[in-house]
């Protein structure tokens, strides 16, 4: 006797119209005989556009869009398709229920009077759809003239018997499905798409009960998991606690160059080495892919072992892609990147707070693709055989020719090793170092290689408002550059603070914008309970310990302290759709606001100060000056007015606004050290 139906109601089954795909429909019913069912038939993106292209189309879900939307906006409850056909990811609000078994995976051959692909013509014509079937078709004869075919099976056949093409490629499944066997010509000795004869079940995710009927036939209950894991540098005490886990309940483990092999012989797994290294690869990364989803759908519990961190230049992202896009479940367990463990073992941090907030990482692989960043602290991964090139590019880009660089041999490893130079002694005096290494250029190195006692005292003219901080370090001359002065009337400041409610936030740019704020708040008779409602955001640590004194802690401050990086952290945070308030001086620069409003804000700018030139300034002589001693870009713009400059000065600037504007004024980036990079190697 049938088991009743587990719904009240016929399902409501999505679908193409074609023959084939309604006969794909009654094959996943035939396997559920007690749910009953209804046709939904719809027509796809792809099948109103048979003018475009299959081969050279880009669109994921060409033939899934118009079924999927269908189950979102609840006109069907699931929808059945190919599963090769299936966009990557899924649009959300969608989950494979089931994946069935496909019956036959090859393509076939379908000609006139059945003739192979070795007996046709000279030059023959072969439809076909796939981008892949027309690389595998010239593998086999290079004399194919391939024709991009569209429609259904019927009509690529009917070109074929009309003589428009010579031959077309089909998938064998699909003729058989089709009841077309008799057409098959020869079945071709090709690979295929890794999904093609499966068909997927789509439907709403969090569908419990519908998904529960449908497990029972889905394949993946007997697949395999694969997980990534890293395990660091080489030093196998650095493999995390999950790593460990993994690698014990293994069934094979792919594994990379530069791993522990004793350590690895301990685990009773497949070992499999597919390792790259320059010039030797034992494997192409597509048939590691291949040998990882082959693994795991045969039921394996598969390690893939690669050296650091599996996401960080080590083509795990693709292996991730490649893995999930053919339903299989990864999980991915972070290891030590080089990086970091070359700062742990050489004791030299990557940032520090005062020389470096940023750390670019970087494949040095590459001679004609060597990038270098502006600024901060760059790690090159790989990037030994052009050690030259890297060097070169970097003063080009404007670094120092004496920044140091760290390269270290071999990370974690007993036989690690060190060595320290600059960048203008890798060209002056070029070696040949081991591999692997890795390379760490920045002023963070010089930390460990200058001593500070070294340093000879100089003589500072500070153009700013506030002269402490260099004192400790030689002689300050203190001519201010620019004078901060209160408003003539506060009209549209107070008429701000009665509309207070309606910002989410407020950032404060500099301690003078704090000070005259609240000045202008007390004025109003009103104090730090208008902002009870209102988030801040302070630029930098002066704003931030002058808003304290107000007792009030900053939401946000950025540690690139600039209207840069205060952008960049509102857009990390993808902070948008905000009122935002910034009260400045009245000659700011528009960098902040801009930036917020592109970011998708409604940014208000608020005058509470005034940045003026002070009156009856006396010149001092530069050959006397050291260093100038730059605060803000009105210093930068004022000393213009008054200073002319040799290519012997040097400067010393605050925050990546200040140095714009200097560099804007022809200044060489040889002539300039930042304020946070002298104080501390000094």
């Amino acid at each position: 006797m049938p088991r009743l139906s587990p719904y009240k109601h016929k399902l409501r089954v999505a679908t193409r119209a074609s023959e084939l795909a309604l006969r794909q429909v009654t094959e996943v019913f035939a396997q559920f005989p007690e749910l009953s069912y209804q046709i939904v038939p719809i027509q796809s993106y792809g099948d109103r556009h048979k003018d475009v292209s299959l081969i050279n189309n880009k669109i994921q879900d060409f033939f899934t869009r118009e079924l999927d939307e269908a189950i979102l906006n609840g006109q069907a409850d699931l929808a059945v398709h190919s599963a090769k056909d299936l966009p990557y990811p899924l649009p959300a609000g969608l989950e494979i229920i089931t994946l069935f078994e496909a019956f036959d995976k090859t393509d076939a051959i379908v000609s006139r009077n059945n003739v192979t692909l070795s007996e046709l013509p000279v030059n023959p014509k072969l439809g076909t759809s796939s981008l892949l079937r027309k690389a595998e078709l010239l593998k086999l004869r290079d004399d194919i003239d391939i024709m991009s075919i569209r429609g259904t099976i019927e009509e690529r056949i009917r070109q074929v018997d009309m003589g428009q093409i010579d031959a077309v490629i089909i998938a064998t499944c699909a003729l058989k499905r089709l009841g077309l066997e008799h057409r098959i010509a020869e079945v071709l000795p090709f690979e295929t798409h890794p999904l093609q004869g499966h068909l997927a079940v789509v439907a709403k995710s969090g569908n419990n009960k519908l998904k529960s009927i449908f497990k029972q036939k889905d394949i993946r209950n007997n697949y395999g998991k694969v997980w990534l894991v890293g395990f660091g540098p080489g030093n196998p005490d650095l493999l995390t606690i999950q790593g460990l886990k993994a690698l014990k309940k293994a069934d094979a483990v792919y594994y990379d160059d530069l791993l522990n092999k004793d350590f690895l012989s301990t685990f009773k797994a497949q070992k499999v080495y597919v390792g790259k290294r320059k010039g030797n690869h034992s494997i192409e990364q597509s048939e590691i892919n291949k040998l990882l989803l082959l693994a795991a759908t045969s039921a394996q519990t598969v390690v893939r072992l690669k050296g650091g961190d599996p996401m960080l230049f080590a083509h795990g992202g693709e292996e991730v892609e490649y893995l999930q896009r053919n339903l299989v479940e990864v999980q991915v367990v972070p290891g030590i990147s080089t990086a970091l463990a070359a700062a742990a073992y050489t004791r030299i941090p990557l940032t520090f707070r005062g020389i470096s907030s940023k750390v670019t990482l970087m494949t040095g692989h590459s001679k004609d693709h060597i990038q270098v960043p502006n600024g901060g602290t760059i790690v090159y991964y790989m990037g030994a055989a052009n050690l030259s090139i890297i060097a070169e590019e970097a003063l080009k880009k404007g670094w120092s020719p004496d920044t140091p660089v760290l390269m270290v041999f071999n990370v974690s490893n007993p036989d690690q090793e060190q060595y320290f130079t600059t960048l203008q002694q890798i060209l002056n005096e070029p070696k040949n170092y081991k591999t692997p290494l890795i390379i760490i250029i920045g002023d963070v190195v010089r930390i460990k290689t200058t001593p500070s006692e070294n340093i000879a005292k100089p003589v500072f003219l500070v153009t700013g408002t506030q002269p402490a901080g260099f004192s400790k370090h030689g002689e300050v001359i203190h001519k201010p550059l620019i004078e901060i002065r209160p408003l003539a009337e506060y009209n549209q400041l107070f008429a701000v603070f009665e509309h207070l409610h309606d910002f989410h936030w407020i950032i404060f740019t500099s301690r003078y914008a704090v000070q005259y704020f609240f000045a202008g708040l007390l004025r109003k008779g009103k104090d730090t309970r208008s902002l009870a409602e209102v988030r801040i955001a302070s630029v930098g640590s002066v704003t931030t310990a002058e808003l304290l004194k107000y007792g009030i802690v900053p939401d946000l401050q950025p540690e690139i302290e600039s209207s840069e990086g205060m952008v960049a952290l509102f857009r990390q945070h993808k902070i948008s759709q905000q009122q935002i308030l910034i009260p400045r001086s009245d000659i700011a620069l528009p960098i902040l606001p801009e930036g917020l409003t592109e970011a998708g804000n409604k940014v208000v700018t608020i005058t509470v100060y005034e940045n003026a030139l002070p009156q009856n300034i006396h010149p001092v002589e530069l050959e006397k000056i050291d260093f100038v001693v730059l605060s803000s870009p009105s210093c930068v713009e004022n000393f213009f007015k008054i200073y002319k400059v040799t290519a012997e000065q040097k400067f010393i600037v605050q925050g990546d606004t200040t140095l714009k504007k200097l560099l804007g004024h022809s200044v060489h980036i040889n002539q300039i050290i930042r304020k946070e990079v002298y104080e501390k190697v000094s």
